[in-house]
């Protein structure tokens, strides 16, 4: 994949990307196969819900684990389900999402940067 256009700072410092912890773990209600995460963000942004095609997981691997998401995109429809925060992950070998997680644990809702 090309490299991106150049990107003022401000477009990056506008997305609230934080850190949060999975809850739970359920098969979504959609033609592909997906999971509706439960995830908690802490005090400041709460607990949201993400959809995505994250089966290269089992589930109960999935729950207490810490992901970085975008929060403040607004929320997406995605067939029958609702998808209010973007985890972020890149592509694995087999184009399976693999998530991109903080190296230690870190608090709920801290921000990246």
């Amino acid at each position: 994949m090309p490299a991106k256009n150049l990107a003022d700072y401000s477009s990056f410092a506008a997305l609230d990307v934080r850190v949060g912890s999975i809850l739970a773990v359920e098969d979504a209600a959609t033609k592909k196969p997906t999971y509706r995460l439960t995830i908690d963000f802490g005090a400041d942004v709460g607990v949201k819900r993400s959809c995505g095609a994250y089966r290269g997981y089992p589930k109960e691997f999935l729950v207490g684990r810490q992901v970085v998401a975008v929060v403040n995109f607004g929320t997406k429809k995605m067939g029958p389900e609702v998808s209010e925060v973007l985890v972020l992950g890149v592509p694995g070998p087999d184009g399976e999402t693999v998530f991109l997680t903080p190296e230690r644990t870190v608090a709920l809702g801290v921000e990246v940067f």
